[in-house]
């Protein structure tokens, strides 16, 4: 793919100009950051700090998992509780996509928020937003106030979705970043077992499904008041000028003996911020000032102006949305397609819109269990993910992976091919499964199982990696656009789904699902550069001059050698 080239006078920081070689303070710089990830990689393990400050960060994972995963059993077990009559289909269609739509906006504001306020205090008003929305579904009688405490929840998964991964990124060592990121996606695969069982144990209870859902806010006041004593992160501490702050942080994150790589990290955060503001300083003399008034519209301004106006950070945006944008384009959905009628499940693709019909032909009477036979598969899968995503790096996994997924899509669809399937408006009324039929019901469910482990390993988690794209200055920002993507990619993908079924058959809806994987593989491959154990003020330099890849390939060998 073609590099492109910024104009002379872009800024130094993500611009395409390279520092000399040559220079005796860039060697130096060279030499210590070498030095210092030396030191860093001989960590065998995170301290029981940064642990801890994952498991409380990871609890809005949980939290998300569970509170988009509880719908499915909520679904079928409201009857006519709520308006005093039956659910419609457009009733479940509006509670189950309103999630996604208020996640979709809440995305980009509160990569806004998380400059402004500092990450920690966005986890905790998503915390009372998880509290509020629970709470208001639980207690709510008419459609429309379900349909009001489901976008609450959604304005809440939206912030969490993106700022927990940040959070965490911005405190972990480089070299356990990808793992200590990936076990916050764990704990969301985590909250949709636990909303499954949940619901299978609740389902018959005489208006269980308010319990179901009230249970939300139990993790959320957990969270709340664990992390209201525990730190910020220190690259926003430095940010806001609290270095002392950021540096006794930063010692409890890396222990005792390590403060050589303390005070380099340090160095290395102020370094970035000085050239950031060095480079907003410039580009304003070219930009028309904002009102003194307006301060908002000028930090938004001066972001929009660095993401998109230099090179390296639109390549970091151009992945980050490409990668997310892939994660729910691939045919993996957050909401249920419950809404239309036959015991679907949150997170689990469009293959599962078929799931519990099937399930039931082969001998499982109980479409929650169903869901939560392939819910394990999605968590046990992602803990595999978690041992190797610093190992084997965020590309390679990758492209090992995605073509599992394409596998086990051309698969589902060839065994539709040999199933008779009857259906009315996307909606399936009968599969015939006599002689033959019942081994192709059968495969349908091990490539159920085969597409969700190659997500569980690859897609599930190396997009939330988004934060060490982007420089320090809009890194919430790029973060934000690019969990819009995601959002985004999942309503069109929920809106879309029914009517490809319905005119493409379901033969061909999962052709195309695996055309989407093998041109997203092929994206993977061209610009997607490895950044498994580099800083994140060290990311940037692979994108300055180009995407990067063979950069990092050569950087990969040189660390085996």
């Amino acid at each position: 793919m073609a590099e492109d080239e910024d104009a002379p006078n872009a800024p130094l920081i993500g611009s395409d100009n390279q520092a000399d070689p040559s220079d005796p303070w860039v060697h130096e710089v060279h030499v210590e950051r070498a030095n210092v990830l030396s030191q860093e990689q001989a960590l065998t393990s995170p301290s029981a700090f940064i642990w801890a400050l994952t498991f409380a960060a990871g609890i809005s994972g949980l939290l998300f998992g569970y509170d988009t995963g509880v719908i499915s059993s909520t679904l079928v077990s409201i009857g006519s509780d709520l308006s005093h009559h039956p659910l419609s289909t457009l009733d479940k269609s509006l509670v189950t996509s309103c999630t996604s739509l208020f996640a979709l906006i809440a995305s980009p504001v509160t990569g806004i928020l998380a400059d402004k306020l500092g990450r920690k205090r966005v986890i905790l008003v998503a915390d009372v937003l998880f509290v509020f929305g629970a709470l208001w579904q639980a207690l709510t009688g008419s459609v429309w106030g379900m349909i009001a405490g489901r976008s609450i929840v959604g304005l809440a998964v939206g912030g969490a979705s993106l700022v927990v991964p940040l959070y965490i990124s911005e405190l972990s060592p480089s070299a356990f970043r990808g793992r200590l990121v990936t076990l916050s996606i764990l704990f969301v695969t985590a909250g949709q077992v636990v909303a499954y069982v949940v619901g299978w144990v609740l389902s018959q209870k005489p208006h269980g499904w308010r319990w179901m859902v009230g249970l939300g806010a139990a993790p959320a006041v957990a969270q709340f008041g664990i992390l209201v004593f525990l730190p910020e992160t220190p690259r926003w501490l430095v940010k806001a000028g609290k270095t002392e702050q950021a540096r006794a942080v930063l010692r409890k994150v890396y222990g005792k003996g390590l403060s050589s790589v303390v005070e380099s990290v340090i160095r290395d955060i102020d370094r970035e911020i000085t050239e950031e503001e060095e480079a907003t300083s410039k580009r304003r003399n070219h930009i028309a000032p904002t009102k003194d008034e307006w301060p908002w519209l000028t930090l938004l301004q001066d972001g929009s102006a660095e993401l998109f106006g230099v090179g390296g950070n639109r390549r970091a945006l151009t992945i980050a949305c490409l990668l997310q944008g892939l994660q729910q384009l691939c045919g993996f959905v957050r909401e249920s397609s419950l809404a239309f009628g036959i015991g679907t499940d949150r997170n689990q693709n469009s293959l599962m819109y078929f799931s519990a019909t099937i399930f039931a032909l082969v001998g499982f009477s109980s479409p929650t269990l169903a869901s939560l036979s392939i819910a394990v598969t999605n968590f046990g899968v992602t803990i595999v993910s978690l041992v190797l995503i610093d190992r084997v790096g965020r590309r390679r996994i990758l492209l090992y992976s995605i073509p599992i997924m394409v596998i086990g899509l051309i698969l589902c669809a060839v065994a539709f091919y040999f199933l008779d399937v009857t259906a009315n408006q996307g909606e399936v009324v009968g599969i015939t499964t006599a002689g033959r039929h019942s081994f192709w019901a059968m495969s349908i469910l091990i490539t159920m199982v085969l597409y969700v482990s190659g997500y569980a390993i690859g897609l599930g988690s190396v997009p939330w990696m988004q934060s060490e794209l982007f420089p320090l200055s809009i890194r919430s920002l790029g973060s934000g656009l690019a969990t819009a993507t995601n959002w985004g990619s999942n309503f069109v993908v929920g809106l879309t789904f029914l009517p490809m079924m319905q005119f493409m058959t379901p033969v061909w809806t999962f052709v195309v699902y695996g055309l989407v994987c093998a041109a997203g593989w092929i994206c993977v491959w061209t610009i997607y550069p490895e950044t498994k154990g580099l800083g994140l003020e060290e990311v940037g330099g692979l994108l300055k001059d180009g995407w990067g890849v063979q950069k990092s390939l050569d950087r990969v060998r040189t660390d085996r050698g």
